[in-house]
């Protein structure tokens, strides 16, 4: 039997440049499921996305899925990519096997808290105080570079990382401190900061956008405070569940969230398209 991949539109172009199209996965021409390909409008041609990949359950476990991957992995080498990315969800242990076994390492996972209805408190010395606008500009700038630099770490070109990087902030943060539902936090502890925390609000949640301990105060349980003053503003502004992303490699990080119970709920994974 042959898997193929067929067309069900023709190729997307959007006004920025991005790509997409979506395909039934068939077997024998019979249909099975269905995958989207499509390109980010910032990292352009750099980098594919695999989405909405689906068999149906009586086609499961015969290796349709691979096939299709692979077929989806040859669409974008056509369309010129250099990378592939795929999102799994947490709880898909198979398609994590999956695209492990295709060769896809991973970038990061997304993490998960739900909140109880009370405010956790800080430990005695630490307090937490908005962000300064004297402070704002050079800590903007330093994360911007930082989080190019993620992305170029994992095989992103640099034009487009810190393309990427800028356009995030600014969506992100478009009037800065003042931005709506957004809040950025310092940290201090016996009134030295010791670390800040971007959170942003939506519709019940919470995100954790960047939290850091400065490189002089680290090893103290500073990371901890910051993630408990996390919880503390979401639980306060009224939201039941707190997110945030970590990158692969970070291990303290990742210790840190699962000791505070977050759980994943999806991983985003990549590969290079030689």
């Amino acid at each position: 039997m042959t898997t193929t991949l067929r067309p069900t539109e023709p190729l997307q172009r959007a006004a920025d440049g991005a790509l997409s199209r979506h395909y039934r996965v068939c077997v024998n021409s019979r249909p099975v499921g269905a995958v989207r390909l499509f390109t980010d409008p910032v990292l352009g041609l750099a980098v594919a996305h695999i989405d909405e990949l689906y068999i149906e359950e009586p086609d499961r476990g015969r290796g349709r899925g691979t096939v299709a991957a692979l077929a989806a992995e040859e669409v974008a080498r056509g369309w010129g990519c250099g990378q592939i990315e795929i999102r799994v969800p947490g709880e898909a242990d198979r398609a994590l096997r999956l695209a492990t076994a295709l060769g896809y390492v991973q970038r990061n996972r997304g993490m998960e808290k739900r909140l109880g209805g009370v405010a956790p408190g800080l430990p005695a010395g630490s307090r937490a105080r908005p962000m300064t606008e004297a402070e704002y500009g050079s800590w903007a700038e330093r994360g911007i570079v930082e989080y190019a630099q993620e992305w170029i770490d994992r095989g992103v070109p640099g034009d487009s990382a810190r393309a990427k990087s800028r356009q995030d902030y600014a969506r992100l943060l478009p009037e800065g401190l003042a931005t709506r539902n957004a809040r950025i936090s310092v940290l201090e502890h016996e009134g030295v900061p010791v670390g800040d925390l971007w959170l942003a609000f939506v519709a019940g949640s919470a995100f954790v956008y960047n939290v850091e301990t400065y490189e002089e105060h680290r090893g103290r349980g500073h990371g901890r405070s910051l993630m408990l003053l996390a919880e503390a503003q979401t639980v306060a502004a009224g939201g039941e569940v707190l997110g945030l992303n970590v990158f692969a490699g970070n291990t303290p990080a990742e210790r840190l969230y699962e000791s505070l119970g977050y759980v994943t709920v999806g991983y985003s994974m990549y590969k290079p398209l030689l």
